[in-house]
């Protein structure tokens, strides 16, 4: 895993502590991470998690390596205006990339081959280079706009991934919940764990 490259972007959905999550899962793989926040990430970040991290480039890395207590060889980040950045080139296209949690409109502006920003530029690099990418949706109900963003996507391997936290494991804290998720998201990305117990587990029978 420690020569693995993923993108991890939060957008503006509700649910950033599964991004918190899934970024201190995957450095804990020893998986080199590549950070993207929108602008409404960032307010997303700031009501849920307290996290006031808008700023520059620098600035909101210094955030992140606090956080992670991680450095700049296992943790990178770019802003959304950037798309000088590396990964805004299929020639430096990442092993992965993961959108937790992903809004409706980033779900359609990515269906849509919309590029205005990194993030949408990096989902397209990774569509055209038959790369995986994972999405967290998290939108309840959902229109038919939403489903048909979602099966279009899907349709071009696109992994749906959306924040339907399971019970059969006996989640006793929230955490219990976020980390059923971001187990979920690691199944999809090929990375062990033992976040969760899967079904039968205790009785040695496969989920």
């Amino acid at each position: 895993m420690k020569n693995r490259h993923i993108v991890l972007a939060i957008t503006g959905a509700s649910g950033a502590i599964y991004g918190l999550k899934l970024g201190r899962e995957l450095l804990r793989a020893g998986v080199r991470v590549t950070m993207l926040i929108t602008s409404a990430g960032f307010l997303v970040l700031k009501e849920e998690c307290g996290h006031d991290w808008q700023g520059s480039e620098e600035t909101v890395a210094d955030h992140l390596f606090e956080y992670f207590q991680a450095s700049d060889r296992n943790v990178v980040f770019y802003a959304e205006e950037n798309l000088f950045a590396p990964i805004a080139s299929g020639s430096s296209a990442p092993d992965a990339m993961v959108i937790c949690p992903c809004s409706m409109g980033t779900v359609s502006r990515i269906a849509c081959g919309n590029s205005a920003n990194l993030l949408e530029r990096c989902a397209d690099v990774m569509l055209k280079e038959r790369r995986k990418l994972v999405m967290v949706p998290r939108e309840t109900p959902l229109n038919e706009i939403h489903l048909e963003n979602m099966l279009k996507l899907s349709r071009m391997g696109v992994r749906m991934v959306p924040a339907m936290p399971a019970f059969y494991h006996s989640p006793a804290s929230v955490d219990d919940l976020v980390s059923f998720m971001v187990g979920k998201v690691l199944d999809q990305l090929g990375i062990p764990h033992q976040l969760f117990r899967r079904w039968g587990e205790e009785a040695g029978i496969g989920e």
